[in-house]
């Protein structure tokens, strides 16, 4: 057999171990580990697994999954979603809409002390839909402003899918980050006005909310003042290069802690839900990365890739042609795989051939991040939908899904808007 042939049979072995209920990380390491010695030899397998786990353990930026889910566990026990929901709802909650409006405001809000999706769709499950059916929301535009708003996390950040994108392309964390700004402002103002055309053709789906006063409005704005500070000195640092990314995950960790403690809302129950929820959450992406890591050695020794960049440069296919081809395979691909297996499998085969072809290495990890984005909320694995559906037991799956359409139309729309205009995306890296 060529070693094309044992490639495409390993690929054709992952999914089906993935679709038995393997982890994918431990799928993907058997897989690579197995495939390279049957390319290689035995001994050179090991050695490469050895050699590949420990430059990835003792790679610093690695340390930066730790940090920032830390700082995100520590804000969401000093109730900082609450908070900034009942900021957005005082100052946009009047307009139609308008809760579901300051429910993706803050979800954006808490995206930036947060680094995972699916901790700011629950966050915003138990704490911005109950205000929405309590004022009469239509139950779809509730559940799909959640659910949408949710994807914000994986976009600004800090961002664990930057992060391991980063890792697997070695491209720079901290530019990455950067990167993410003004996308993420851009997608939630998208967001916002695709519930403002929803409201306007259906009025009664989201009735305007209660009216408060200017005093109101600047008291909410102080009880965010810490964590707007905290967000400017983490990523102002950041893009500054008075820090690296794993400092300023270490510096975020710390403001955090001050900030739960000052609010006297840490105790040691809740303390030790941040530890453990950290570790386990950690140890799940450490899993992940060391199996890819070893698979992406298979994938290059099988020279996949390679092929994969003959044809299309030997073809004569249009570079922007490619991009969408490829784009298109990730949506496909979010209807059946998670974001972590998504970007896992593929970065090797398609990243490559991207750079290749010449576009930017940042900007490629922000598109593919933002198609990460949308499979959290198509069916069948919708995973924002599904955490949703686990804190909402009477809200159907159908109308969560129904709910959530309106914002892939808004995202696709997002995306063509960052292919058109790459300087949204790397104006910041570039500074």
């Amino acid at each position: 057999m060529t070693s094309v042939t044992v490639g495409f049979i390993g690929l054709a072995i992952l999914f089906t171990m993935i679709g038995f209920g393997m982890p994918i990380g431990f799928a993907m390491g058997l897989v690579g580990a197995a495939g390279f010695a049957i390319l290689v030899n035995f001994d050179a397998a090991i050695v490469r697994v050895g050699v590949t786990t420990f430059s990835l353990a003792t790679n610093h930026a690695i340390g930066t999954v730790p940090l920032f889910l830390f700082m995100a566990h520590l804000l969401f026990a000093a109730g900082i979603g609450r908070d900034l929901f009942d900021f957005a709802s005082k100052w946009v909650g009047r307009r139609r809409g308008g809760l579901a409006m300051a429910t993706i405001g803050a979800s954006a809000g808490f995206a930036s002390v947060n680094a995972s999706s699916l901790a700011t769709t629950a966050t915003m499950g138990l704490v911005a839909l109950p205000e929405m059916r309590k004022h009469g929301y239509d139950n779809a535009l509730s559940s799909g402003s959640v659910v949408a708003g949710g994807t914000i996390g994986s976009l600004i950040p800090p961002s664990g899918m930057f992060i391991i994108y980063g890792i697997l392309t070695e491209t720079s964390i901290g530019k990455l980050f950067a990167a993410g700004i003004i996308p993420g402002i851009l997608l939630a103002l998208f967001y916002m006005t695709a519930i403002a055309i929803w409201c306007r053709v259906d009025p009664k789906a989201g009735p305007r909310g209660p009216k408060y006063t200017w005093a109101e409005k600047m008291r909410s704005f102080l009880q965010i003042g810490e964590v707007v500070a905290l967000f400017a000195l983490v990523m102002g640092g950041i893009i500054a290069g008075w820090f690296t990314p794993t400092e300023a995950g270490a510096i975020g960790s710390a403001g955090a802690l001050v900030i739960a403690i000052i609010r006297r809302r840490l105790t040691v129950e809740n303390a030790k839900i941040a530890i453990y929820s950290t570790l386990k959450t950690t140890g799940m992406i450490f899993g992940i990365l060391f199996g890819a890591m070893v698979f992406n050695s298979f994938i290059t020794a099988s020279t996949i890739p390679l092929h994969i960049v003959n044809f299309v440069t030997e073809g004569g296919f249009p570079a922007m042609v490619v991009l969408l081809m490829i784009l298109g395979v990730y949506f496909l691909l979010g209807m059946v795989l998670d974001a972590s297996a998504m970007m896992t499998l593929t970065i090797p085969l398609f990243f490559p051939l991207i750079t290749t072809l010449g576009f930017d290495a940042i900007l490629f990890g922000v598109l593919v991040v933002r198609m990460t984005e949308i499979a959290l909320l198509t069916p069948p694995v919708g995973m924002n939908v599904y955490v949703l559906s686990g804190i909402v037991k009477d809200i159907p799956l159908t109308t969560m899904f129904r709910g959530a359409l309106p914002f892939v139309g808004a995202d696709a729309l997002h995306v063509a808007m960052l292919i058109a205009f790459p300087t949204l995306v790397l104006w910041l890296p570039n500074l």
